[in-house]
């Protein structure tokens, strides 16, 4: 059943409770609903954790947080799924972001020269910003709305396997008896 595997990957409750960017939730962080694993909150925690890593904004995390919150996701893993944008993977990433708005955007792909610097970023948002901005949309609703139906899926035929597989293990036993 995947939700084993999903409780093995999910960080303690206790370190999300206790984490100084989520105490702005203060009481909302006790709702039950919010740490439950069932078909619907994994799959609705995949949506917002995906939509969020692919929007380049700082505290992914609170913001994920918060809308797992609204539409009672599971917490944790809206948060953990955050972090699929990481500092190894988010070149990758953000360069797919704009590589997919280039194309909608029709425009010509430009090349540029990443420096980690704020004027960097503000002389960017007119020349590849436009591109990179789309990209990210689109890709963070196409991941966000494919995550959640293949959760859905999954979870699905996990319970059918598992379901057929216990009717044949008890037909099994009424057939030797």
């Amino acid at each position: 059943m995947p939700k084993k595997t999903f409780k093995r990957w999910m960080p303690d409750h206790q370190t999300i409770k206790d984490n100084k960017y989520l105490k702005v939730f203060g009481n909302l962080l006790q709702n039950a609903n919010l740490w439950h694993l069932n078909r619907h909150s994994v799959a609705k925690a995949f949506a917002v954790g995906l939509f969020f890593a692919f929007i380049p904004v700082p505290f992914q995390m609170v913001l994920a947080a918060g809308t797992a919150i609204i539409v009672h996701s599971n917490l944790p893993l809206s948060i953990a799924i955050v972090w699929l944008t990481n500092p190894l993977t988010m070149p990758f990433i953000f360069y797919a972001c704009y590589f997919v708005g280039v194309k909608i955007l029709s425009v010509p792909e430009q090349h540029f020269a990443f420096h980690a610097s704020w004027q960097w970023v503000v002389d960017s948002l007119s020349t590849i910003g436009p591109a990179f901005l789309v990209g990210c949309g689109v890709l963070a609703l196409t991941f966000s709305f494919l995550g959640y139906f293949f959760i859905h899926a999954l979870w699905r035929y996990q319970a059918v396997k598992a379901w057929k597989n216990r009717t044949n293990r008890i037909n099994k036993n009424t057939r030797i008896k």
